[in-house]
């Protein structure tokens, strides 16, 4: 007898969800579960114009006429309304919403999270850019039980991806989005099984992030050339790093550290590879390999100068970087 497909509840906000969704509807992953509907973050104004618009979960399930709902907060009303639902499971991932113990508890086979780091390093909101910016060369995303405490549930699985000298926050959370579908297709059939195990965390391991700000993409050239670049790479595209020159910020979509000693103060502009800016450090050189002016698009280093001349000699400003992880939660 085949067994029923289990009945899933999905939440999440972030288009970092759409491979799974996508495999989940397919016919593979419908044969493993059935979305009976999917939870999102209300509708909110978005761009310059500040126009209401639905993210896109919410575009996804729509289309596919799955029920939608969009709570302000997980009231005992929502889980009323889950628990008529008759889960089986929640699934979640990048959802934006804590949860109480009575919704964790409400799908007949619990709540579990997609969390995008390899638990117990960097619980909390900014996994993907704080691995980067930590200078992390493998990260990965976690399947795991939820708890009140944050990101601290039992773990299930994790599929780990590689993080390149040159990968973006952008690059890397492409990467996740596809190792996502890899490890719930593994975990689904031990789920409806019931032979998916969990173990506690190495809790005394554990390391945490916070959210990000526009203020982080402030630069201090005394620091090592690989730890700005680490941090570039990591904060592309939000928040972005930037320097200022001729009273126009500059932002920075990719960089790297390069061999080599110089003796000018950190900031320095030393002039141009061919394959980007080279600027001074604290230790060794940052090569800034693409550069955005106000108003423009992001651009590799070379064309933006032929636009846009940065003299070498030219000393840039630094402002101190605050920390993006700790060994302890950071106070909201």
């Amino acid at each position: 007898m085949i067994a029923a497909p289990i009945r899933l509840v999905f939440f999440g906000s972030d288009a970092i969800a759409l491979p799974l969704l996508d495999w989940l509807a397919s016919r593979e992953g419908a044969a493993l579960a059935k979305i009976v509907a999917v939870f999102t973050q209300p509708d909110r104004p978005v761009g310059r114009g500040q126009r209401i618009a639905s993210n896109a979960i919410k575009n996804w399930a729509a289309a596919r006429d799955l029920p939608v709902l969009q709570p302000e907060k997980l009231t005992d009303e929502v889980r009323a309304q889950l628990a008529g639902l008759s889960p089986d499971l929640s699934l979640v991932m990048a959802y934006g919403h804590i949860f109480r113990d009575p919704f964790i508890a409400t799908p007949r086979l619990g709540t579990l999270n997609l969390h995008t780091s390899l638990l117990p390093k960097y619980r909390g909101a900014s996994p993907i850019q704080t691995a980067i910016a930590s200078g992390e060369r493998e990260t990965g995303v976690t399947l795991m039980r939820i708890v009140r405490e944050l990101d601290a549930g039992p773990l299930a699985d994790s599929e780990r991806v590689a993080i390149a000298p040159l990968d973006t926050a952008l690059d890397v959370e492409t990467k996740l989005a596809a190792a996502s579908v890899a490890l719930v297709a593994r975990a689904l059939p031990r789920i409806a099984a019931g032979t998916l195990r969990f173990d506690e965390q190495a809790h005394a391991a554990a390391t945490f992030c916070r959210r990000l700000e526009r203020t982080d993409g402030a630069l201090d050239f005394a620091a090592p050339a690989a730890e700005l670049a680490a941090r570039i790479n990591g904060l592309s595209p939000w928040p972005a790093c930037a320097l200022t020159t001729a009273g126009h910020v500059v932002k920075i979509g990719r960089a790297d550290a390069t061999v080599g000693h110089e003796t000018a103060a950190p900031g320095t502009i030393l002039g141009h590879d061919g394959q980007g800016l080279l600027v001074a450090t604290g230790n060794g050189v940052l090569r800034l390999r693409e550069l955005q002016r106000p108003g423009g698009r992001m651009l590799a280093a070379s064309e933006f100068l032929r636009g846009f001349p940065v003299s070498p000699g030219t000393l840039l400003p630094s402002t101190p970087m605050s920390s993006l992880q700790s060994a302890t939660p950071f106070r909201r």
